[in-house]
């Protein structure tokens, strides 16, 4: 499995404007051959900061990904004021946290 993490900083104003596109960004990902997750959000302590989270079975299928119209369609509306973007690629498996109980979640 594929994991990204990635950090967009930009402004109140721009994730305002952003945001249908991000919306729309995150259904047509979720189509896509191999997308396990695609999940953007902001940071609850500052706003300007909005983090992509995606998951993908292989780095083909990422690699595919960043082919799609969607992507383009975005890329190409923020480079209006293009963002400051950091993003982390990992190869990763999946395990079971340490318990459960602690973390009470469900599995």
């Amino acid at each position: 499995m594929i994991v990204v993490n990635a950090i967009i900083e930009s402004n109140q104003e721009n994730i305002n404007k952003w945001k249908d596109r991000i919306i729309s960004l995150q259904k047509a990902s979720r189509t896509e051959n191999g997308c396990i997750d695609y999940t953007w959000s902001t940071e609850l302590d500052n706003p300007d900061i909005l983090r992509a989270t995606e998951k993908w079975d292989s780095i083909e299928d990422l690699a595919l990904h960043f082919q799609t119209s969607h992507v383009a369609s975005f890329q190409e509306m923020v480079s209006e004021s293009p963002p400051k973007i950091t993003a982390y690629f990992y190869e990763a498996i999946e395990v079971d946290p340490p318990s459960n109980d602690l973390l009470l979640l469900d599995k």
